[in-house]
């Protein structure tokens, strides 16, 4: 498979919703464990609402991340609260991010060649 072919299908163009959505759990766990909560207020903060995790859609996909052993999941009891399951990036994630996040700059940069724009 050519690299252009590569690009195109680790992001999956039919599904570019759930590659957005995977990368950016992906890139927020990069920095550091966090648990689904956390996860998704960074998210919604950083991007200044564009991105938000309802519990319906975050947690199936750390779920599948988690299975496809790109996060660990570790549950934790903490003072005065329940446990929590807090989520941290395997090496395997690390590689995949780095993956996903060469794919979509392939796909903005064709994007925006088809639509006339360039990028920076």
């Amino acid at each position: 498979m050519n690299p252009d072919t590569q690009a195109r299908s680790l992001l999956d163009i039919q599904g570019l919703s759930r590659s957005c959505n995977e990368t950016l759990i992906l890139s927020t766990l990069s920095s550091g464990p966090r648990h689904g909560y956390q996860l998704a207020l960074e998210l919604e903060q950083k991007s200044d609402g564009a991105f938000g995790f309802k519990h319906g859609t975050l947690y199936p996909i750390l779920h599948k991340l988690e299975k496809e052993s790109l996060i660990l999941g570790d549950w934790l009891k903490e003072e005065t609260k329940r446990k929590r399951k807090s989520y941290r990036l395997t090496a395997a994630g690390r590689q995949h991010l780095e993956e996903q996040k060469s794919a979509w700059r392939d796909f903005f940069d064709r994007f925006f060649t088809v639509v006339g724009e360039e990028t920076k």
